[in-house]
């Protein structure tokens, strides 16, 4: 019995066309290359020019990450208490998600830890424009 019930949900699976897969290995090295470049070069300078330590939880770090067909930004922190002095995590406050070649939405990360769609079908460079001049996908 278990047996027809696990080849009848095989006939049922889902494929996804090869285009939603996410991008070929040649173009995920060139957006992950112009991603660290913006890193590098707008939001490091703008918004973690020093790093300095605190109390409290405090930024050491911006940096990108893919996660499947998804490209994230993340701020790493460090913490500062006592009781967890030195131990560091990652919060991303945006992502982008590859919909086919050079087109992407824009995904804001909320308090909640849910993504949240404020941009739709943007090219690369459109993305990262976006980024840098809305107020809303900044690191905090």
């Amino acid at each position: 019995m278990e047996l027809a019930a696990s080849h009848r949900l095989q006939g049922h699976r889902r494929l996804m066309p090869k285009s939603s897969r996410g991008p070929s290995e040649a173009e995920k090295s060139h957006i992950t290359a112009a991603c660290q470049r913006f890193i590098d070069e707008v939001l490091k300078p703008r918004f973690l020019p020093t790093i300095d330590p605190t109390e409290f939880n405090y930024p050491v770090d911006i940096q990108g990450k893919w996660q499947g067909p998804r490209y994230r930004f993340i701020q790493r922190y460090r913490s500062g208490f006592p009781e967890n002095l030195g131990e560091e995590f990652d919060a991303p406050f945006v992502r982008l998600d590859w919909i086919s070649q050079d087109r992407f939405d824009i995904q804001w990360h909320r308090h909640t830890g849910a993504w949240f769609r404020l941009h739709r079908h943007q090219t690369l460079a459109q993305a990262l424009k976006i980024i840098e001049t809305d107020g809303h996908l900044h690191p905090l």
